[in-house]
């Protein structure tokens, strides 16, 4: 180095990168495998039997307005294209139209707030999965159940 001034100066090393200033210059150095992300852990498993979350005012006129739209361009099979004219003719709608779908919505949170209190309620008595099946569930078990039973073979045990 022929300067002390043109010298880089070591601002910052944490978690494995070098921040460097040269005079005109920001240089920032990555280190080894220290300054990759981190992997994520896998997600807690969800609860078949919690309500889902209720539509807003808009995904209730979407569904509404998702079969008007097939009927009149029965051809079109873009996702993309329905989202778009739906969201026009949301914007284009005034408080009054929008009005009877937020009612809708309403009424849908109102029974999804009942809906989750009584899920909160089992959860807190300390039913497990197991105690509280979801349907789909309960015909499988049912369903191998009758089968063990009705075959009328007896397994060997080799």
């Amino acid at each position: 180095m022929s300067n002390k001034n043109e010298e880089p100066l070591i601002l910052e090393v944490a978690q494995g990168i070098c921040s460097a200033i040269v005079p005109g210059r920001m240089l920032s150095v990555k280190k080894g495998a220290a300054a990759t992300k981190p992997k994520r852990g896998k997600a807690a498993a969800k609860d078949p039997n919690k309500p889902k979350r209720p539509p807003s005012a808009f995904f209730v006129f979407m569904e509404e307005f998702r079969q008007e739209y097939k009927k009149q361009h029965p051809n079109n099979k873009s996702v993309a294209d329905v989202g778009k004219a739906a969201g026009a003719k949301w914007k284009s709608f005034s408080a009054a139209e929008k009005a009877p779908y937020a009612e809708k919505a309403e009424k849908r949170k109102a029974d999804y707030e009942k809906n989750m209190t009584a899920y909160n309620k089992n959860l807190a008595e300390g039913k497990k999965d197991e105690e509280v099946e979801s349907d789909k569930s309960k015909s499988e078990v049912n369903d191998d159940e009758d089968d063990d039973e009705g075959s009328g073979e007896e397994e060997d045990d080799d």
